[in-house]
Order: structure tokens, then C-alpha cells, then sequence
């Protein structure tokens, strides 16, 4: 941990003298006074180190969080194991910086490491080309949503209700001073979408669907396929927020998806109480100079020996000025790195291995819910989560169950108006049988 060393009065003192002024506030003449706070800011007094250490740690403990609470949340965030060679990998000087280099080829560690990550994305989901990763899976699903706009030239955009309502929020927030138009696709009564509802898909450049989606249900994208491609030129994006999914499932490339985008936190990054994350982004090779961000490719020196160059970014600061594909200004390299060690580490076999035990742990508590009398919403197959319907008035025992050091789902009126007293439970690998059963216990009583 770095120390706090502060400047004493002396320290201060000359510095002011070396630039010429007499106290701190002369640095800020060039302000307006009528943008100048005129009052001293409203804070309690100073702490100690270990007052302040104290402090923190009773903020802390007003929050639920494992190993406490047993915790049953997922909606885009998942606890996983990770393998304590990653944490240790990290710290290497060749790859740990989150920052794609401007000076590039110098550092080959780092672009080697965004190399095969881009080529690990492509396989798992089964993709022809994949960025050197966007911000997050939110970003990466509005940028997807404006590379189809790009792609067709056409001004509209659908986006499923079954996707992440917090990514659904960053798409408006991205389109809204564009002047397209974003249609949204509902869900049906058994939580995928209903594609029937989009009527001339010859105005749409692209059509959006998660999968798993919001609700853990898988979508038919075979059906979403002929359908959306029944129009040439109507791009079918597939966003997901859970990417081990697809160590069990088809990945969206298998149903002819033109983008795949999502949150990668799963392979391997920390939770750390909602960032950082990052954005997956891969595509059809033939769209690939439309892309945003950046692409890693591999080569040869002079000499005939391999290397690693910065292949395409085509952005603002690079050459495309204002037809640039995008303002990304970092790739989330560190995170990019950890998923690459990650999937590296685990391999096909221990991918497939660990996708289904996080789908068997959470089918066990599905069944011994609906054996405690419960309703699973809706009869899809589902992966890591599911939406369970409580009898009305829950509050009272969602709150029973929390005083008992269980966050049981995560509430879905607040996003959902229509579904009260439903909620969203998500199991991994790190939920044991013991803390389900004892969920389960507690429900009942």
C-alpha cells in the first residue's frame, strides 16, 4: 500500500517561492472570482491514520458482501475463482500496463498478450476478428449498435428489452444526440425475445439480442438468424454479459451473429465493487475496417523474425480525424491481459469443465426452490441465472432473508415495473451446496 506523505509548511514555502507567488491561492487567479468557492468546504475533522483505517472498515461493514453475506447476485457481475497464477502474472513489467503503447512495436509483450487475446475472443465466441477490447460490455453493445448505423447507413436500431437495463441506459445515452431511432423488441411470457414485434426489418441497420440474457434465459438465435438475415443488409448483434456461457452453449458465430459484444469481467477480474470491466467486441472479418478500437496483428522484422505491430486503429487521434470509427481512448489492456491468462490457464476442456458446473449448481437450487413452492418465471433453459417468482408482498421475507446474511437476488420491479415481487438469482462455482441448502432453509421457515 502507498503512504499518504504530506508536504509540511516548508516544503510548501518553496515551492511557491520557485514559481513565484506568495500562498496557494495566488495558483488561481486566472479563475473568475464568480467561479471561485467563497466558503470553506463542509468536512468533518481530520482523522488519524488508524482513526481513518477504523473508519473505513465500519463503512465497510454496513455493506453485504461475502464471506458475511451469502451472496446470490450475478445481473452482469459474477464471483468467480481466480487462479492465483494470474495475480502473480500480472505484476510482470513486460505486460502490466492498461494502456495500448502510442510508440507500439517497442513493447511486444504487451501487444503479444493482446494478440492472443484477440485470438482466444474469436474462439470463444466464434468470431473472424476480435478489437484489442472496449471499456466495458455496455460501451461495446453501443458501439456495435453504431458500426451497424456505419455498415447499412440505415438511421434505426432494435435493442431487446431482455437485454441489461444498465446497458440499455449507455445505448440512449450514446444515440440520443445522434438523431437514430432505437426500437425496443419485448420479451415473450417465457423470457426471450419477441422478434415477431419488429415488423419492416428493411429500416433497421442492426437488431440486438443478449444471450444469456438479462433474465439467464438463452434466446433462439437460430430463429433470430433466418429472421433477421431475411433482410440482406440487417446486422445481427449478439451482446451477452456472462461469456462463460459459451463454454457450454453455442457460441453466437455458430448462428451467423455479424457482431458479438459483452463484459468479459468473468474471465478472471475481480468483482471490485463494479469496475473496472471489459468490453469484448469481435466481428465478421469483412466488417473489420469499420470496427472501433484497435486490432493487434503479427508479422516479421527485416530479419524474418516474428513480430507483433499495431495492425488497425482507426480512430480520431490516429488517422480518420472526424471519420473515425470511434473515440475509444484506451483498451482496457490490463483486464484484456487477465482474461487472456485466464482462458489460457483453464483451457478448452477446463472452460467446458467449469461452464458446466456453474450451470449444474444452478439448476440443483432452481429445483429445490420450485420444491419449496416457488415459481421459476419462465420455462427457458438458462445458464448461471434464473428469475424466481415470490408470492406477493415478498419485501417483508426478501428483507427476513437478508437480516439473515443472505442477499437473495437482486429485485426486478425497480428495472421490470411488471414484475413484482420477482427476482433474479445467480449461482457459481463458488456457491456451495451448503449455502444453497441453508437459502433454501430459510426460505422455508
Amino acid at each position: 500500500m502507498m503512504r499518504y506523505l504530506p508536504h509540511t509548511s516548508d516544503d510548501i514555502a518553496a515551492m511557491l517561492q520557485k514559481v513565484g507567488v506568495d500562498n496557494v491561492d495566488a495558483l488561481f487567479t486566472s479563475i473568475p472570482e464568480s467561479c471561485r468557492r467563497d466558503a470553506p468546504l463542509d468536512l468533518p475533522a481530520p482523522l488519524s491514520e488508524w482513526e481513518l483505517n477504523a473508519h473505513m472498515s465500519e463503512l465497510a461493514a454496513d455493506m453485504a458482501v461475502a464471506p458475511q453475506y451469502k451472496v446470490f447476485l450475478g445481473a452482469g457481475s459474477y464471483d468467480h475463482y481466480i487462479p492465483e497464477a494470474i495475480k502473480h502474472l500480472l505484476m510482470r513489467s513486460e505486460v502490466f500496463t492498461a494502456y495500448t503503447p502510442y510508440q507500439p512495436e517497442i513493447s511486444q509483450g504487451t501487444l503479444q498478450t493482446i494478440y492472443e487475446y484477440q485470438t482466444l475472443i474469436t474462439r470463444l465466441l466464434g468470431m473472424e476478428v476480435a478489437n484489442a477490447s472496449m471499456y466495458d460490455g455496455a460501451s461495446g453493445l453501443a458501439e456495435a449498435l453504431l458500426m451497424a448505423i456505419r455498415v447499412t447507413r440505415r438511421k434505426k436500431v432494435a435493442v431487446s428489452t431482455a437485454i441489461h437495463p444498465l446497458y440499455r441506459r449507455v445505448v440512449a445515452t450514446y444515440l440520443a444526440p445522434t438523431g437514430y431511432e432505437v426500437v425496443e423488441i419485448p420479451y415473450k411470457a417465457d423470457g426471450r425475445s419477441d422478434l415477431t414485434a419488429l415488423g419492416n426489418l428493411e429500416e433497421f441497420a442492426g437488431v440486438a439480442l443478449q444471450s444469456p440474457n438479462f433474465f439467464g434465459c438463452l434466446e433462439d438465435l437460430k430463429a433470430a438468424d433466418e429472421l433477421i438475415h431475411a433482410d440482406k443488409k440487417t446486422m445481427m448483434v449478439v451482446c451477452f454479459s456472462e461469456p462463460l456461457a459459451y463454454g457450454l452453449y453455442k457460441s453466437p458465430g455458430s448462428f451467423n451473429a455479424d457482431i458479438a459484444c459483452g463484459e468479459g469481467q468473468s474471465l478472471g477480474i475481480p468483482r471490485a465493487f463494479g469496475g473496472p470491466g471489459l468490453g469484448v467486441f469481435a466481428a465478421k472479418k469483412k466488417y473489420v475496417r469499420s470496427m472501433p478500437g484497435r486490432l493487434i496483428g503479427q508479422s516479421v522484422d527485416k530479419d524474418g523474425k516474428r513480430g507483433f505491430v499495431l495492425t488497425l486503429a482507426t480512430r480520431e487521434q490516429h488517422i480518420r480525424r472526424e471519420s473515425a470509427t470511434s473515440n475509444i481512448c484506451s483498451n482496457q489492456g490490463l483486464c484484456a491481459t487477465s482474461a487472456t491468462m485466464y482462458m489460457a490457464i483453464l483451457g478448452g476442456t477446463g472452460f467446458r469443465e467449469l461452464a458446466a458446473l456453474n450451470h449444474d449448481k444452478a439448476e440443483y437450487l432452481k429445483a429445490e426452490l420450485q420444491a419449496a413452492g416457488l415459481k421459476i418465471a419462465f420455462d427457458t433453459p438458462t445458464f448461471n441465472e434464473f428469475v424466481v417468482q415470490f408470492p406477493a408482498g415478498s419485501q417483508a421475507t426478501y428483507q427476513q432473508l437478508l437480516d439473515n446474511n443472505f442477499v437473495a437476488g437482486l429485485p426486478l420491479e425497480p428495472y421490470y415495473p411488471e414484475l413484482a415481487d420477482h427476482y433474479l438469482y445467480c449461482v457459481t462455482e463458488t456457491s456451495s451446496k451448503a449455502d444453497m441448502d441453508a437459502l433454501v432453509k430459510e426460505i422455508k421457515s
